[in-house]
């Protein structure tokens, strides 16, 4: 079992740049690939991107690629979300989650079994 906590969301201006933190606690970091993603009001539940467990194989979605970079520190079991150029639709809580070892790449969104409790991100126009 891993235990989750996001940090880094705040009010940030279109066009600005903002920087998430996954730390993780409890089981072997290394085993699990994290993922992240956001949720607006009234909107369903929105993928953004993940990284391997190895931290040498990242997957965006269509929407933020370009934008977001995800990196890992496995030695601080920490994993970074960088998103630039933000807009206001790039406004939710942002959560990371783990999914243990998947065969498939990306893992699916069932294949997450833990998740934090999601930070803040707030975009003014």
């Amino acid at each position: 079992q891993v235990q989750l906590q996001e940090s880094g969301g705040g009010l940030v201006p279109a066009g600005g740049s903002l920087r998430l933190s996954c730390a993780a606690s409890g089981d072997t970091f290394t085993q699990y690939q994290i993922g992240w993603f956001r949720q607006a009001p009234g909107k369903d539940r929105e993928f953004v991107g993940v990284i391997r467990w190895t931290g040498d194989s990242t997957y965006y979605a269509r929407s933020v690629r370009g934008r977001c970079t995800i990196s890992r520190d496995n030695a601080k079991n920490t994993v970074l979300l960088q998103m630039n150029s933000l807009k206001p639709e790039d406004a939710a809580v942002y959560y990371c989650a783990a999914a243990y070892y998947t065969a498939n790449w990306p893992p699916l969104d069932g294949q997450y079994d833990y998740w934090g409790q999601g930070t803040q991100v707030t975009v003014s126009s």
